[in-house]
């Protein structure tokens, strides 16, 4: 399965921050049963229905850096996405500590971003 392929790229990553990435790839599958993941961009990332949320940028090793590039985004409100791009958003981590914070503001940004996509596909 996709998740297989994921967890042996986790096993064999050599990140700073491998513990959080993981923790924030927990936080993501547990936002809706539905959301799928794979590697893309030698990192893992994250879909529904078809439909990419959001994907790790793991060249970055000083905070966790995700990358949501989903053309809805611009359309979700949330203090932690930031940059004004037509299409996606970045979202940082600075620490285990930081992530508990946010977890509450990254959780609602993907189910808004998930209500949005549903609303599309109607």
């Amino acid at each position: 399965s996709r998740t297989d392929k994921v967890d042996e790229f986790m096993e064999k990553l050599d990140h700073p921050f491998k513990a959080e990435v993981q923790f924030v790839r927990d936080i993501i599958k547990g936002v809706n049963k539905d959301i799928v993941e794979e590697i893309k961009w030698k990192a893992p990332s994250f879909s529904y229905n078809g439909e990419y949320l959001v994907t790790f940028n793991l060249w970055e090793e000083k905070r966790i850096h995700l990358v949501f590039h989903n053309p809805m985004i611009s359309k979700v409100k949330s203090n932690i996405l930031e940059g004004e791009y037509k299409d996606r958003r970045m979202a940082y981590f600075t620490d285990m500590k930081d992530i508990k914070t946010k977890r509450p503001a990254l959780e609602k940004a993907l189910k808004d971003l998930i209500k949005l996509q549903k609303k599309e596909n109607l």
